[in-house]
């Protein structure tokens, strides 16, 4: 039995958040210190690293749930499939629904019952839960999705993955100028036209890794202490996905029984752009081969890091023919792949 996505939709955000501005925040050290050199530098050495020079924030009224339901109409329009036959619905996310201007993420309900409600699906037997599992998270949801369809359990599957980060950022932590808010989703059905996953593989490494992606309170000694956002420990992250990401591709590539040269795409979450490109060389690397050009779509310089929404946002751009010089046809043989918080790696190996 075949199993593969027969439809995908996006909500990318409106609101643009460049660079610039950030010229005005005050930057601290992790001691609550001030640095030497002027925001402008720091900003410029940012891009140079991440190669974000703009990112999307959701407006005020809407929230993960709502962002994950308007992008699964679409994913649901897209597969010309009837909703209430949808088996279930899997929501990857990691801090539920976050309202401006106040502290704590909203889980209850689930914001795959949220989606399932606004979607106005009437099918009891159509089941919602969630899905943590860091920005690899909507990846996994995917591995569960095609795990029920393979044992019987279902037939279509909606996959979401969304996060409205801006909302736990650090207004005096450099890394807050990565994080964007964003979903994705597809559509996962047994038997399709086209498309099959041919392999996958998650790994999780919590010996000493478990807190590199973390919960804290704001670096400034002026303001209040019991508000918590995320924070990162980036070099740590860095080295962990350059030395573990491209071996559990390398897995599941030769689980598939695919070679190298078969790959068309590689859809890598939008971590850090210089990452993400160190990655793809070190895997390569394994096959004693040169990275081939234009192999991977990169979206991280004007949406930033939306975390589980990265890979699926960029995925229905390219699959859609909207983003850049990159497209996908029957056949093409195509990588996704993430890492994040866990710390958590996996990936799909997937004929489109």
């Amino acid at each position: 039995m075949k199993i593969g996505i027969t439809g995908t939709g996006r909500y990318i955000p409106s609101i643009i958040t460049k660079n610039e501005d950030f010229l005005e925040h005050e930057f601290l050290g992790t001691d609550g210190s001030t640095f030497a050199n002027e925001n402008a530098v720091i900003i410029e050495k940012f891009k140079s690293i991440t190669g974000i020079s703009e990112r999307r924030y959701a407006k005020p009224e809407l929230k993960t749930s709502d962002l994950g339901y308007l992008a699964a109409e679409k994913a649901i329009e897209d597969a010309k499939i009837d909703k209430e036959e949808l088996d279930y619905i899997i929501f990857a996310h990691n801090f539920g629904d976050l309202t401006v201007g106040k502290t704590q993420g909203d889980t209850l309900p689930s914001l795959a019952t949220r989606v399932k409600h606004l979607l106005k699906i009437k099918n009891p037997k159509c089941v919602a839960y969630d899905m943590l599992f860091g920005c690899p998270g909507w990846i996994e949801a995917v591995i569960q999705a095609n795990a029920f369809i393979k044992s019987g359990m279902a037939k279509k599957c909606l996959v979401i993955g969304g996060e409205t980060l801006s909302r736990v950022l650090d207004d005096h932590d450099r890394d807050s100028m990565i994080y964007s808010d964003g979903a994705g989703a597809a559509i996962i059905e047994a038997n399709p036209s086209s498309g099959e996953i041919l392999a996958h593989t998650s790994v999780t490494h919590a010996n000493g890794e478990a807190y590199y992606l973390f919960f804290d309170k704001t670096y400034s000694n002026e303001e209040g202490s019991d508000t918590r956002y995320i924070k990162m420990h980036g070099r740590k992250i860095y080295e962990f996905a350059c030395t573990h990401v491209p071996q559990a591709m390398a897995d599941c590539l030769n689980e598939s029984g695919r070679s190298i040269d078969e790959v068309k795409k590689v859809f890598i979450h939008q971590a850090n752009e210089k990452m993400d490109e160190a990655i793809l060389k070190r895997f390569y690397r394994l096959y004693n081969k040169e990275v081939p050009e234009g192999i991977m779509p990169m979206s991280i310089h004007k949406l930033g890091n939306s975390s589980v929404a990265t890979i699926p946002t960029l995925f229905d751009l390219v699959r859609k023919g909207e983003f850049q010089n990159h497209k996908v046809k029957e056949g093409d043989v195509i990588i996704f792949a993430s890492v994040g918080a866990g710390m958590n790696i996996n990936a799909i190996v997937y004929k489109y």
